[in-house]
């Protein structure tokens, strides 16, 4: 067995009342990115998944640094692995329409997941070599 130490942490955020097709607009951009990179990308985005993502990111972040204690964690050593959005209940309302008739609303709800690893030192040597 591998007594290595994995490095990650996750944080979920659900019942959230945006179109999940909008909050992934958001996920898409910071995938992949360093947590401080991410954080400060979403500020500057225009869309209203943007306080949802970034808080549930700042969670993850704090998550792991609560769990691994004795390392010393930054921002800058932590990466977005994963992040992905799934649809939650909808609620089903109606709109009054002419003649008595009734047309269907559906509000959508999300649910936000977020996984945060340590960024490895081996994968940043070979994005080095890759570059050169």
């Amino acid at each position: 067995m591998e007594d290595t130490v994995k490095f990650e942490a996750r944080a979920v955020q659900r019942y959230i009342r945006v179109s999940p097709r909008k909050v992934r607009l958001v996920a898409d951009l910071v995938r992949g990115e360093q947590v401080d990179v991410a954080m400060t990308r979403l500020k500057f985005v225009n869309k209203r998944g943007t306080e949802y993502v970034s808080k549930v990111i700042g969670s993850a972040a704090a998550n792991l640094r609560d769990r691994f204690e004795d390392e010393p964690l930054d921002n800058e050593d932590l990466v977005v692995r994963e992040i992905y959005v799934d649809e939650g209940p909808t609620l089903k309302r109606i709109q009054p329409a002419p003649m008595g008739r009734a047309h269907p609303i559906r509000k959508r709800t999300s649910h936000i997941t977020v996984v945060v690893t340590k960024k490895d030192a081996e994968l940043e040597d070979d994005n080095q070599v890759n570059e050169e």
